[in-house]
């Protein structure tokens, strides 16, 4: 037995193995070794199986990896070769141009990262195994068993190469305690989705295999990258160059749209923007300078230049050092990509325009919920906190108490306070309009009332069509605690009333049930004329914001504004702001959900701070306005901003 240490710096490759260690990382890079192997195969004009198993035994708290091929194998010589980190056999290194995966590092940085592992691989009859693991101490140790021999029938069989063939197999046991143990159907995605496999897929046939055979839960799937429905705006494979220090490099441009279907828009397994290939590696994958602008979401497409490979060859600095895409900052990555850019920006520019004219967008199920806990709210706090009268004027002087003042509450309760002692019994009572009720909707109750306080019958929802010529509904209270308090709230469509049931020691016994104001439209009298004069109420009102809506305004000045007709807030979908947040298929993104708190507050408390200086008699006054604008603001803004952090 042969036991050593790999002659690095440890402290390299304990910062490498944290940077690089994942299940998925591992297999992409042990699944590109085996393809690089098959290619070298290919080139000299072998024929090859080109099989790929990837095996993956799920358990608690840690897995087993398995990579196996049928390609070329190592000798004793080449498999102790990979021990060096980093070391010549990177075929970038030789000036091959061909090497993917991290450069003769990433087999050390997956092992070291996740645990511990080995290679068994068989070569003209002749068996190596490497044992790859840490020494009590810390240290990076390899076990090598100081020569390899003869292949046993159990060897090829073990390794799953034909008697006589070549291959390699490389297992990789999970235990470090910090990495994530992926379920298997979620691997099954990401490897299908991995931008560094997505021509492997396409070339070789690479299969996953989840447990043991014979068991319940084994199962074998083919990993391929399905690619998304789509309309070709550039290419196939359009040509296009560009010119570094007087020589011409070629590339060749694919881009698509993809048709009714989300697509990722960030890591290794985005499927947004353009792969970049050169040769057999894939170096990255983005939109060059249209990366993430708007009506980019949905394109998606290849791009090819076989020239980047040659300049990493050469040792220009093509991509990073930590292998996370194109060096955008060397002057032949530069070139490449300014070309790429013209080449593609006419059909960019054409998904940005769409989004100018677009005349709804949408929110999703989470923020729509968001919205109108949010408008709720601010429809009680207008009346219940701010006191504003919500209910519709009377219109060109019509009606018992002239122009411009409130109609008669279409919801009402006798009175907004029902202060009464335990053990008596008194009414609660509903005034109501039903002819100014909305026929298609249903009278519903809500109670926030206490087990104490008891209401006979108890309040049922009513279709508003069926309630005829009823303008009054009632019910027996019964408080049996003092000091229990709860509410009542009564809701048809957009009208709304509220009541406060307080049961004390000190109320009176003898508190007859107070007569409503403005029951006009209940009992049909109309009041004294002394009391013209309207006080805001506080128990009933017409909810000010029933909705929202995305819709051009033809203007890029107004972000959002107030529809006091429909009673909306309505996004401009035309705003440039708003713009920058809506993808290609109209969808505010989620991720600017503190933009429409923004909006929101500005149209919510806009609109409020008119109605507070208009009620009070100072209409057209600016600074009342500022000033009620700025405390509304200070009363509600964090408010608003949390509920869309939810």
């Amino acid at each position: 037995m042969t036991v050593a240490q790999i002659q690095v710096d440890q402290r390299v490759i304990g910062i490498d193995s944290r940077r690089f260690a994942s299940v998925e990382k591992a297999l992409v890079e042990l699944i590109t070794n085996s393809d690089d192997s098959y290619a070298r195969l290919e080139s000299a004009g072998s024929d090859v199986a080109g099989k790929i198993l990837v095996g993956y035994h799920r358990h608690h708290t840690g897995a087993v990896l398995m990579v196996s091929d049928q390609a070329e194998g190592m000798s004793f010589e080449q498999a102790g070769s990979i021990i060096s980190y980093g070391g010549a056999h990177s075929p970038l290194a030789r000036g091959e141009g061909a090497g993917r995966g991290y450069f003769g590092r990433g087999l050390k940085q997956a092992i070291f990262g996740l645990g511990h592992g080995w290679i068994e691989t068989i070569r003209d009859g002749r068996f190596t195994r490497i044992d790859i693991f840490r020494g009590k101490n810390g240290g990076y140790l390899y076990d090598d068993d100081g020569a390899d021999r003869l292949a046993f029938p159990a060897d090829f069989a073990r390794l799953g190469i034909p008697d006589g063939g070549n291959g390699t197999k490389v297992t990789i046991v999970v235990d470090n305690p910090h990495a994530t143990i992926t379920q298997q159907a979620t691997l099954l995605q990401l490897l299908a989705d991995n931008i560094y496999l997505r021509e492997v897929l396409a070339r070789r046939e690479v299969e996953l295999l989840h447990g043991h055979p014979g068991n319940e839960e084994y199962s074998r799937n083919i990993i391929r990258f399905q690619e998304p429905p789509a309309t070709t705006l550039v290419g196939p494979d359009q040509p296009g160059s560009f010119n570094v220090d007087g020589a011409e490099y070629a590339f060749t441009v694919t881009l698509k749209r993809a048709q009714g279907v989300e697509l990722t828009l960030k890591g290794d397994e985005r499927t947004a923007g353009l792969v970049v290939e050169s040769g057999m590696a894939v170096l990255d994958c983005q939109m060059f300078e249209y990366e993430n602008q708007v009506g980019t979401e949905y394109l998606f497409g290849t791009v090819r230049c076989p020239a980047l490979t040659e300049m990493l060859g050469r040792g220009k600095a093509i991509i990073s050092d930590e292998r996370e895409g194109l060096n955008m900052k060397d002057p032949f990555v530069a070139a490449f990509s300014h070309a790429v850019s013209l080449t593609v920006a006419t059909a960019v520019q054409a998904e940005k325009e769409k989004l100018t004219h677009l005349e709804r967008a949408t929110t999703s199920g989470r923020t729509a919920e968001m919205i109108e806990r949010l408008l709720q709210h601010m429809n009680e706090a207008a009346v219940l906190d701010l006191g504003l009268e919500t209910a519709p004027v009377v219109p060109n002087g019509d009606g018992p108490r002239g122009p411009g003042t409130p109609l008669p509450a279409v919801l009402r309760f006798t009175t907004p306070f029902y202060y009464r002692p335990p053990g008596h019994p008194f009414h609660i009572t509903l005034l109501l309009d039903p002819n100014r009720l909305p026929g298609s909707e249903t009278l519903e109750f809500e109670l926030g009332l206490p087990s104490s306080i008891g209401l006979d019958p108890l309040p049922a929802s009513v279709p508003v069509g069926t309630l005829g010529d009823t303008h009054r509904l009632q019910w027996t209270a019964t408080g049996e605690q003092a000091g229990e308090r709860g509410e009542i709230t009564a809701r048809a469509g957009d009208y709304w009333a509220l009541c406060e049931v307080v049961i004390a020691e000190d109320a009176s016994r003898r508190s007859p049930d107070q007569p409503p104001h403005q029951a006009v439209a209940a009992a049909g009298t109309p009041p004294a004329p002394h009391r013209r004069v309207q006080r805001a109420s506080h128990d009933h009102g017409v909810d000010l914001f029933t909705g929202y809506d995305f819709r051009n305004l033809h203007n890029s000045t107004d972000r959002a504004v107030y529809s006091e007709e429909e009673r909306k807030v309505i996004i401009n979908t035309a705003a440039p702001t708003v713009q920058l947040y809506v993808d290609g298929r109209g969808r505010f993104r989620d991720s600017a959900r503190l933009l429409l708190a923004e909006l929101f507050l500005d149209v919510i408390s806009d609109e409020l701070a008119r109605r507070r200086v208009e009620q009070r008699g100072r209409s057209g006054d600016l600074e009342a306005f500022r000033n009620a604008k700025r405390t509304i603001i200070g009363r509600y803004g964090s408010e608003v901003h949390r509920t869309f952090l939810g």
